[in-house]
């Protein structure tokens, strides 16, 4: 059966979000699909917290409801995603297997009456969800409304691992499976520390809430094993939808929010990659951090068009301080997504609630109705998304890379590091937001992937690096690619165990240095570099083995040892930050690295400046963020406005411009 690698259908960006129509007396479905219209609405996420809806008790279906909607959508030209409800299971599945809720690392049995997923290896479960994924999938693969299925909601949240019985037979299944015998599980969980050899399968269980902590291995082995576990439920319901629909079949990935799955390997298992993004809305500068998760989902495409599943309009309601947007931020946030590769522009919700957890949420359609600005502004928006037409299918390039390993993150985070102010995050981030505000535009790779089509390549942090990982990093720098470290890098291989000699275990080559001691710092304390930037968190006792000393320490526990370090290796350089150093500090710590690979950037200041190319043409974006027009630097036919702009012409203040520029042969 041939699959779409993209949404069949009209050849446009999508525009629309999840609709809830059973949450609303019938009259008003009129009234919502009129609004959606209006607002250029073509494409609708529907059932997905519907199960006790299609099946008020086990193997007994209704589906007279989405029927209808099904109908009245492809009536107004609206197209389906239509999703298996399986995120939320219905109270009777509850009352009849008990046993099959998810249960905390402290043992409380989670219960019915908030959303999420029940234990994923529970088998009453996946019977259950395939069942009902199988049934949707004979009713409407051949309905011409439906376009895309959606298959559950947001895996990993709010639960990913479960410490029910199911979970931990089928946890011991799979550590057979990685590890083959015990006396390679035992070697490779060093169950000899603390004497925790096992000498039987039936002796290993979840990795518990216990007197202290726990093996961190045999906690990094669970989070993996949970990973897999929520994936085959994923690959279970596409295979049942598959066997019926010939329609795409995604999932909403939560990239850079949701820490709890291995989204590499998700990546793969899906015919479109699609994306939840929600601002956290109390951070400065959140828009260049939305840009950093554009920029993760569309590397998890492989560079491929994504779906922007679901975004806000304006406040989402499960922060602790639930800032509105702006006017004109909406419009901002949409279309630096489309910019970084999204060719679907979704929201959560269409019409905001009334009951319910999320009735403050905001929607599409906000309580306040077509007399709010919000309504004005999704109009607005509808048209500037379809006017973005001709960009479908173009292709965000990026020479620079940022390493992202979920599994490193796992190990990083466990018990009894140096310091509790590791943050992996954080350092990605502030990284990020470097290369941002030199314009430069960003991929995210696992370190094993192929790198050779970048010129530089960041690990701000990378904790964990496998044995292949860290033997395509130096192939990658010895055939000239330019790599830059921060601290507490490479210090683990894959069961979270150090390598024998000094630290940074695989990289020591590659770097060119040992780290002889962690000297991590106090709370608050800073120290200074002989370059003039100031450090914090970290330092390093560094011995030199062939690289060169760019800064050292001047004080503190390190002072006098390297600070910043260069290694040539191979036909390219290695460099190595050890502290976190901030602001102009970090710019110029990344223009120095950028310089040394010869990467071009330009400052951009508050104009987010990304392009997206097909044959013959760039389409660039330009996103003012700022409180003053800007100048653009480009000429050529906006799209948004219909009209065209000269290089001379600023960039209005909050405003959004998409430029097309053709090529000397174009």
């Amino acid at each position: 059966m041939m699959t779409s690698t993209w949404i069949p259908g009209r050849q446009t960006i999508r525009f629309g979000g999840d609709y809830n129509p059973e949450q609303w007396p019938r009259e008003v479905w009129d009234e919502d699909i009129r609004l959606m219209r209006e607002a250029g609405v073509n494409l609708v996420s529907i059932g997905i917290f519907s199960w006790a809806l299609l099946e008020p008790e086990e193997g007994v279906y209704d589906f007279s409801v989405l029927d209808e909607i099904v109908e009245l959508l492809h009536a107004a030209r609206i197209d389906v995603d239509l999703a298996t409800p399986t995120a939320s299971p219905p109270a009777w599945f509850y009352r009849k297997y008990p046993h099959a809720r998810a249960v905390t690392r402290d043992g409380i049995p989670l219960a019915f009456g908030s959303r999420g997923i029940v234990s994923p290896s529970s088998p009453e479960y996946r019977q259950a969800a395939t069942a009902i994924a199988a049934r949707l999938a004979k009713r409407y693969a051949e309905h011409p409304a439906v376009v895309l299925w959606h298959v559950h909601n947001e895996y990993g949240t709010p639960v990913t691992e479960s410490y029910d019985d199911a979970s931990v037979g089928a946890f011991r299944q799979w550590l057979q499976q990685r590890h083959s015998s015990l006396d390679a599980l035992n070697a490779a969980w060093g169950t000899n520390f603390w004497g925790q050899r096992y000498g039987s399968w039936d002796e290993i269980d979840a990795p518990r809430t216990s007197g202290t902590a726990s093996n961190p291995a045999h906690r990094l082995d669970f989070q993996r094993f949970s990973s897999a576990a929520l994936l085959e439920c994923f690959t279970a319901e596409r295979d049942a939808i598959r066997e019926h629909a010939p329609q795409p079949i995604t999932t909403n990935f939560m990239a850079g929010m949701c820490p709890s799955v291995d989204l590499w390997k998700w990546a793969d298992e899906v015919d479109i990659v699609a994306n939840d993004h929600y601002l956290s809305a109390e951070q400065e500068n959140n828009h260049i951090q939305l840009s950093r998760a554009a920029d993760l989902t569309r590397s998890l495409a492989r560079g491929k068009p994504w779906i922007l599943m679901e975004h806000s309009t304006s406040a989402v309601n499960w922060q602790p301080r639930n800032i509105a947007k702006r006017p004109g931020e909406m419009r901002r946030n949409s279309l630096a997504h489309a910019a970084r590769g999204a060719d679907a522009v979704l929201f959560f919700q269409i019409r905001a609630g009334q009951r319910g957890a999320e009735k403050f949420h905001s929607a599409l359609i906000p309580q306040a109705g077509e007399a709010s600005r919000k309504w004005r502004e999704s109009v607005a928006l509808g048209a500037d998304v379809a006017a973005l037409a001709p960009v479908l299918g173009s292709r965000v390039d990026a020479r620079v890379a940022i390493a992202w390993d979920w599994e490193s993150f796992w190990a990083q985070d466990l018990d009894w590091r140096p310091s509790v102010d590791l943050d992996h995050r954080e350092r990605i981030e502030a990284f990020y937001a470097a290369l941002w505000h030199r314009g430069v535009t960003v991929d995210f790779v696992h370190p094993d992937a192929d790198l050779s089509s970048y010129d530089a390549v960041f690990a701000p942090s990378l904790y964990l690096i496998e044995d292949d990982a860290a033997e395509n990093l130096r192939e990658y720098a010895a055939q000239g690619g330019t790599l830059a470290f921060s601290y507490f890098s490479g210090i683990v291989s894959t069961n979270d165990n150090v390598p024998a000699g000094p630290y940074p275990g695989q990289l020591r080559d590659l770097l060119g240095l040992v780290i002889e001691e962690f000297l991590p710092l106090r709370a608050g304390e800073r120290v200074a570099l002989s370059d003039g930037s100031r450090g914090r968190i970290w330092s390093d006792d560094i011995e030199l083995r062939g690289a060169t000393s760019v800064a050292a320490f001047a004080d503190g526990p390190g002072a006098g040892r390297p600070a910043v370090t260069r290694n040539s290796f191979g036909k390219s350089s290695a460099w190595y930050l050890a502290t976190a150093i901030d602001g102009p500090d970090l710019d110029a710590f990344v223009t120095g690295v950028l310089d040394d690979a010869g990467v071009a950037y330009s400052p951009i200041g508050d104009v987010e400046t990304v392009v997206r190319r097909s044959e013959g043409v760039d389409y660039v974006f330009q996103i003012n963020h700022g409180a003053t027009d800007a100048g653009a630097g480009v000429s050529g036919l906006d799209l948004l406005s219909g009209t065209p702009v000269e290089a001379d012409q600023p960039v209005p203040a909050g405003s959004v411009r998409v430029v097309a520029v053709r090529d000397e042969q174009g």
